[in-house]
């Protein structure tokens, strides 16, 4: 089991900036990828941005070039920096930790979420 708890989330104009965190404990020895998904209002929810323990890092090509996913392996943590936010972006952001072993395979695990609304 591993547990996520989310920071960060707020209400900002568009162009402006905000920084999201999230920090995993629990069985976090099994963590293979860490990341930000999101969820608009009447959407899917969407891939943002994530890392491996490896340091490769993927985007979402809408946030390519304005958000920055940083994790740290030691800690247990990612943190997503975003920049000249727009509209666009307001949904419910989302944590994940992918595990993955030999005797359980590939599961993941969910923050409860943190709102992010920009304005126009």
């Amino acid at each position: 089991q591993v547990q996520l708890v989310e920071s960060g989330g707020g209400l900002v104009q568009a162009g402006g900036s905000l920084r999201l965190s999230c920090a995993a404990s629990g069985s976090t020895f099994s963590i293979n990828a860490m990341g930000w998904y999101r969820q608009a209002p009447g959407k899917q929810r969407e891939m943002v941005a994530s890392a491996t323990s490896g340091g490769s890092t993927n985007y979402a090509d809408s946030v390519k070039g304005r958000c920055t996913i940083s994790r740290d392996n030691a800690k247990n943590t990612v943190d997503l920096q975003m920049n000249s936010l727009k509209p666009e972006d307001t949904a419910v952001y989302f944590c994940n930790a992918r595990l993955r072993d030999v005797i359980n395979g590939t599961r993941n695990y969910w923050g409860q979420g943190t709102q992010v609304t920009v304005s126009s």
